[in-house]
């Protein structure tokens, strides 16, 4: 059975083979992305469950890397045609899902494994991938990030784990008004730029379909003080990177991400807060960013 999605303006179709857990029971998150269907020369990819895929044979295969994603590690080995090849992990080191992948990202088939819980993680983190690696070649990036949205403008929060990026953004919602929630953990953006709710928000359940211009970006950092400054072009460039999905052994991809960040910085502000958890933060970092 096939079905169609629309997420960020791009199409993906995505095709179940077997199994007796229906799709939606799988991706929750998607629904609201569901759309009618479209040509194939309309899609972004095609994704197939094929749960008799088998791992490419090693001879036919080199060893990437291995990645920590912070709720487990996935696999990565380059194919003899170009392709690749992953095997998604949960944090218990339990293989959830084989995807391989043909060298643009437009084909992708993928075996699951395991209980529910482990197919729905192995299947979300397979199309996350590829929505990000087919993506960057149509002049999207995924960034980790959390999105609040403020008269008609995005806004973006990045930082690393743990740093308080959802609890800046949970300060906005209380005490800046005509704000909410667009997603919390796997934004999307285009060149243009606009910025996208997904179907994938981390611990907190924000699945939109919605689409708002772009208003800044803003790192968060811990501090004993409230300051807000504005990044300098090289130290933006180098705080948004590396939030930024992406594949620094593939030329190729990384170099068109790399092309996406700087359209997105040539058109919006790039900030540092230092900053208390606190509602002073939020509405010095308010005042600033929406003031451009």
């Amino acid at each position: 059975m096939d079905y169609y999605f629309e997420i960020a303006e791009h199409y993906i179709k995505i095709s179940q083979l077997d199994g007796n857990i229906p799709l939606l029971s799988l991706l929750p998150s998607f629904q609201p992305f569901l759309c009618d269907v479209v040509s194939d020369e309309e899609l972004l990819f095609s994704f197939t469950i094929d749960n008799h895929l088998k791992a490419v044979d090693k001879s036919r295969r080199h060893p990437i890397r291995t990645f920590d994603t912070g709720n487990g590690d996935t696999v990565v080995d380059k194919l003899s045609d170009g392709g690749y090849q992953y095997v998604v992990k949960n944090i218990n080191r339990d293989a959830c899902a084989l995807l391989i992948c043909d060298k643009d990202f437009r084909t992708c088939s993928c075996a699951l494994n395991g209980s529910l819980n482990m197919q729905s993680f192995g299947l979300n983190n397979a199309l996350m991938l590829t929505m990000a690696f087919a993506g960057s070649k149509r002049d999207t990036v995924l960034i980790h990030a959390s999105l609040v949205r403020n008269n008609n403008y995005g806004y973006a929060f990045i930082a690393k784990s743990g740093t308080g990026k959802s609890t800046h953004v949970s300060l906005w919602l209380r005490f800046i008004p005509d704000c909410d929630l667009m997603n919390d953990d796997n934004p999307i953006i285009n060149g243009t730029p606009y910025i996208y709710g997904s179907p994938w928000s981390g611990k907190t359940p924000c699945y939109r379909k919605v689409k708002v211009r772009l208003g800044a970006i803003t790192q968060i950092a811990r501090a004993r003080e409230n300051s807000i400054e504005r990044l300098s072009v090289v130290n933006a460039f180098a705080t948004l990177l590396p939030s930024c999905s992406s594949m620094k052994w593939d030329a190729d991809i990384f170099n068109h991400i790399c092309s996406i960040v700087s359209d997105i910085m040539a058109k919006t502000p790039i900030y540092t807060l230092h900053c208390r958890a606190d509602r002073h933060a939020a509405e010095l970092c308010h005042q600033t960013i929406t003031a451009e």
